[in-house]
């Protein structure tokens, strides 16, 4: 298995996930406890820089509390880039959009800095990633893709942002994608 990448994100409640239509062949639909916003993405930078990039974290909830924002979802398009094509179908946000912006943009940096000792080039985008392609999917099943997040009406889910969380790779990851390390409450 390769080395686990480490992340922090706001924990959705998934349920509106099992209502979702089966998706396409080569086309993994998330698990429930798999939602969430991503804040910061810092792939495998190893257990010690993720855990100085949570102490970061709580450095800065103690001086400035982020808010907790209100956001609904919208549009789900594929996101990601592989040889082949998208590696995930993500929704983004619709009510919420701008100001999960602008907090992703605020808060991400430093974490980042903290971790890897960079920070990302490409502006913030919130979003919540829905399904993610097999590695071997053919360009039939990733356009059959295409069409099942195009048919997607998600504008009724609405989430809270009021927790963050550091995640990592799931041991099992045939059960769950992921799990979470550690989390705050947001006051």
């Amino acid at each position: 298995m390769p080395r686990p990448n480490w992340f922090f994100a706001f924990p959705l409640d998934g349920a509106f996930l099992l209502e979702l239509p089966e998706p396409p062949p080569s086309i993994r639909l998330y698990q429930p406890d798999d939602a969430h916003l991503t804040l910061a993405f810092l792939g495998g930078c190893g257990e010690p820089a993720a855990l100085r990039a949570l102490g970061v974290l709580d450095e800065r909830i103690a001086v400035s509390p982020p808010p907790i924002l209100e956001v609904s979802l919208g549009d789900v398009v594929p996101l990601g880039r592989s040889r082949s094509g998208y590696t995930t179908l993500s929704a983004l946000l619709d009510d919420g959009r701008d100001e999960a912006t602008e907090l992703l943009s605020a808060r991400r940096d430093a974490l980042h800095e903290a971790a890897t000792g960079s920070v990302p080039r490409r502006p913030a985008k919130p979003h919540v990633t829905l399904a993610r392609v097999r590695g071997r999917a053919s360009d039939e099943n990733r356009e059959k893709g295409l069409v099942w997040a195009k048919n997607l009406d998600l504008r009724a889910v609405r989430a809270r942002l009021d927790r963050i969380a550091l995640y990592t790779w799931n041991e099992n990851r045939k059960e769950k994608l992921f799990r979470i390390v550690s989390e705050r409450r947001l006051a």
